[in-house]
């Protein structure tokens, strides 16, 4: 051990400062989490120095797994919030995975203006969430909204796209795909930049046609970066909480469990830290058996993540 810590000395002491800063503003808010979900507390029985007030929270045990697991309304109908949150996850993904890839292989070729068609579509990613989520809750506005007046204007009636129904949902899963797709476009165009031009000359020369091509030595040939970049997308857009809560607010039909938890944290009367808590580690644990069940998956095609 003296040998080794002799011999990598200088990465040790480059890696501790990393390890140090994750420690302080990741793992231990994380055990301070889970410590929470634990107990029942909430923003009247928390210490608070100011009002010179003792923590008086108590020792629950498995109590709030319980009951959030239970799907009661009263704790945010787990169940049915997970149902959507599945819902929101995969259509997103999806769609992100399905057009970048349409728009990889365009860009792909050799078209007039390419550089132009790249900087115009990863142009949503640019642009900050925020920004892009204020813009399209005025586009998607019932009463002056442009895609109402659009459809106005063809003799289609318009719709309360944001209001207490499924179009809210449908509405927040277009944006979040608007927003998503330069992210994969990027990320597919270089994996086809990558694949060597010898495997398209030799399919061209056994008589394959387009789509062959496409299964044969496209897919294959961006089976690491496809790999790689679904995963980011599932675990970004399972937690994506801007574009909901920007755009739709506290609406029940956009609600996913880290809206949820939000909500439960920072709104209402009383904020209920233990159930919010709970919440979060429930997303991590539902994150961390679909990254699991992934990876397995990836391993037995002959990938490694």
């Amino acid at each position: 051990m003296r040998n080794f810590l002799g011999r990598h000395w200088f990465a040790f002491a480059m890696v501790l400062p990393v390890i140090a800063v994750l420690a302080l503003l990741v793992v231990l808010p994380l055990l301070q989490g889970l410590y929470f979900t634990f107990t029942d507390i909430n923003d009247t029985n928390i210490a608070n120095p100011i009002l010179d007030r003792e923590a008086t929270y108590e020792f629950l045990g498995w109590q709030n797994y319980v009951n959030v697991l239970s799907g009661s309304a009263a704790y945010g109908s787990f169940w049915a919030t997970l149902l959507r949150t599945l819902i929101w996850t995969f259509a997103c993904v999806g769609c992100h995975y399905g057009i970048g890839m349409g728009l990889a292989l365009l860009l792909n070729r050799r078209v007039r203006g390419r550089g132009v068609y790249r900087v115009l579509l990863i142009l949503p990613w640019a642009v900050p969430v925020f920004i892009s989520a204020f813009a399209w809750r005025y586009l998607l506005n019932s009463e002056y909204g442009l895609v109402n007046w659009a459809l106005e204007a063809v003799g289609l009636p318009g719709q309360v796209w944001l209001g207490q129904s499924n179009l809210a949902l449908l509405s927040v899963i277009v944006v979040n795909v608007w927003l998503g797709v330069p992210f994969m476009m990027v990320a597919l165009l270089g994996g086809l930049q990558a694949i060597p031009s010898d495997l398209y000359e030799a399919a061209d020369m056994d008589g394959a046609t387009a789509w062959q091509r496409f299964t044969n030595v496209t897919l294959p040939g961006l089976r690491p970066v496809s790999s790689t970049v679904v995963l980011l997308g599932v675990i970004w857009t399972f937690n994506m909480f801007p574009v909901i809560y920007l755009i739709t607010g506290n609406n029940p039909h956009t609600r996913i469990l880290v809206t949820y938890a939000f909500e439960r944290f920072f709104s209402g009367a009383t904020r209920d830290y233990a159930i919010a808590s709970t919440y979060g580690v429930l997303i991590l644990s539902v994150l961390l058996v679909f990254a699991a069940i992934y990876r397995r998956a990836m391993v037995r095609q002959g990938e490694v993540l």
